[in-house]
């Protein structure tokens, strides 16, 4: 049996930020992770320990002081703003604590608006926006703005938007951070059952150690560095 192909793969990342005192902090100190296809990898660590970095890092939203980013095995680190942006909007999802729904667009726009973004909206869109709205339980939401939806609901309309590209992977920072545990818990597992289906990998920064531990593998950020808490399940 094959193994599983490495989707993104962090070699020896580095941070450090301008400090007026001590000339640099360093944030992270040679970081590195691989994620296989299919695997869900949740992110733990204190706060302050350089979780968003590392995945806005992992992401290209942001440059490593040293080290390298690699998607499907092809650096992308050291490609232009402009490349890295038309890969990224087909490799990858995104789902945020605040949801980043446009609030002009109903739901459906909004999970759409992932495919007008990527440049490949066409005719069979709107059906399969519609299709991952029932699918996340929103079949009679469709059409509502995101002032009109609950918390939860705005997170599954995320959700949907962040799989439409059908993504190798999605990037996820604290998604159920702005949500009650019931709803919470409900997202989450709702989460990892659609990444599993479609096998899309998922990297998740959570506090949560419940959370964590419905992923197939567990990392923790620690003195910069990434260090294995539980191997995959798999």
């Amino acid at each position: 049996m094959n193994s599983p192909e490495t989707v993104l793969e962090a070699k020896s990342i580095t941070k450090s930020f301008p400090s007026p005192s001590n000339g640099s902090i360093e944030i992270l100190k040679s970081a590195s992770l691989e994620i296989s296809e299919g695997e869900s990898i949740s992110l733990r660590g204190e706060s302050g320990a350089g979780k968003t970095t590392f995945l806005n890092i992992m992401a290209c939203l942001e440059s490593p002081t040293s080290g390298s980013i690699f998607w499907d095995n092809k650096r992308v680190d050291n490609l232009s703003n402009t490349r890295q942006a038309a890969l990224r909007s087909s490799f990858m999802g995104f789902v945020f604590q605040n949801y980043c729904l446009i609030p002009e667009l109903n739901a459906l726009e909004n999970v759409e608006l992932a495919a007008r973004i990527a440049g490949i909206f066409n005719k069979k869109t709107p059906h399969l926006a519609r299709a991952l709205l029932e699918r996340v339980g929103l079949k009679d939401r469709i059409k509502h703005l995101p002032s009109q939806l609950s918390g939860g609901e705005k997170q599954r309309v995320a959700i949907a938007r962040a799989v439409l590209n059908s993504p190798r992977i999605i990037l996820a920072d604290e998604p159920t951070g702005n949500l009650d545990e019931h709803t919470a818990s409900s997202v989450m597992a709702m989460f990892l059952k659609l990444c599993a289906e479609r096998k899309t990998a998922l990297m998740l920064i959570t506090h949560n150690p419940d959370f964590a531990a419905m992923t197939s593998r567990e990392v923790l950020l620690s003195n910069g560095e990434i260090k294995e808490l539980r191997p995959s399940k798999a």
